[in-house]
């Protein structure tokens, strides 16, 4: 932990008023899933990409589940601005646990989703926001490095979950996406 420490303590010396402001901008986006909750209703919409949209819930879905029921409570982990406590916080203390990141997971099970949906274009335009909410997350002292690198590699698990569920459920003529 005390490599992860010295590394955010890296980040708050560059923190200018503009990046604050950039760094709170992304981090809102990721707020209870925002974004993503708002392209899957827009993948739903429509016929031509309501498959996408049913892989893109599933893996939110199985994303909430692991990460904020099971997972968060779990392992239990402290948050850096709990540690760090000269730190000024730019946004509200999360009140649940740091590991792992639900922003990071839902981000990244959605890239995943909708790569494996076959929106890769979408999945690689997906991708830089991804990545600029996960950084928001260290940058504003609210994770770890590894409570986004666990974020991450659970989002993309979830992503092929949600991919994998929905191939299941149409082969079993359960749900028709197409």
């Amino acid at each position: 932990m005390n490599a992860e420490l010295t590394f955010l303590n890296a980040l708050q010396a560059l923190r200018t008023p503009a990046l604050d402001g950039v760094m709170r901008f992304f981090t809102h986006l990721g707020d209870s899933g925002f974004v993503w909750l708002a392209l899957t209703a827009l993948l739903l919409a429509f016929r031509r990409t309501r498959r996408a949209g049913w892989v893109l819930a599933a893996a939110l879905l199985f994303d909430a589940v692991l990460c904020n029921i099971l997972l968060k409570p779990m392992v239990g982990r402290i948050r850096p601005c709990d540690v760090l406590t000269e730190v000024e916080l730019l946004i509200p203390r999360p009140e649940d646990f740091s590991f792992p990141s639900g922003h990071t997971a839902a981000s990244f099970a959605s890239v995943t989703a909708l790569w494996l949906a076959g929106k890769k274009r979408w999945a690689m335009a997906a991708l830089p926001l991804a990545v600029l909410i996960a950084f928001s997350r260290m940058y504003l002292c609210v994770h770890f490095p590894t409570d986004i690198l666990g974020g991450a590699v659970l989002g993309t698990a979830c992503g092929w979950l949600g991919a994998w569920a929905i191939k299941k459920l149409e082969e079993n003529k359960m749900v028709r996406s197409r």
